[in-house]
């Protein structure tokens, strides 16, 4: 991570728009970390109590909290939220309550380590490098706010 005024190989910003693919969602095993408000929040959002909502939806994996995914036919793993409408376009069914890593995506740390870090990302995610354009000030606050690795 780059400290603030430190020159960054995104300094003249970046694009993203989503394109709703659930390419984020979606793939190989990873992690949906949240923390104990957001997690109060979405159960909330479900109308469950905070230990019903965890049992369901949740998992720890050295000490920190994650969303549960499902694993789908062809092989990838779905974020256990995670939909799609009848024209396959992906819709999160927690979206007003979604962790904070959700609502950052692309702007990770890992993403924007490097040029070809970014690269590799928009292979998979075609929102990225189109869309709304990011100057460097409000990438650096969307990345700062991720949550910890």
């Amino acid at each position: 991570m780059g400290i603030e005024g430190e020159s960054q190989w995104y300094d003249k910003g970046l694009s993203f728009g989503c394109t709703q693919c659930g390419n984020c969602c979606s793939g190989s095993p990873g992690f949906v970390w949240f923390d104990d408000a957001e997690a109060v929040g979405m159960a909330k959002f479900l109308k469950l109590d905070l230990a019903t909502f965890m049992r369901r939806f949740a998992h720890t994996y050295n000490g920190r909290w994650s969303l549960n995914e499902r694993k789908q036919p062809g092989g990838a793993y779905d974020c256990v939220f995670l939909r799609r409408d009848d024209k396959g376009k992906a819709l999160c069914s927690i979206y007003s309550v979604r962790p904070q890593q959700c609502k950052t995506w692309p702007f990770w740390p890992e993403l924007l380590a490097s040029p070809a870090a970014w690269e590799r990302a928009s292979k998979k995610c075609p929102g990225i490098n189109k869309g709304t354009f990011y100057p460097v000030e409000s990438i650096r606050i969307i990345r700062d706010s991720n949550p910890p690795v």
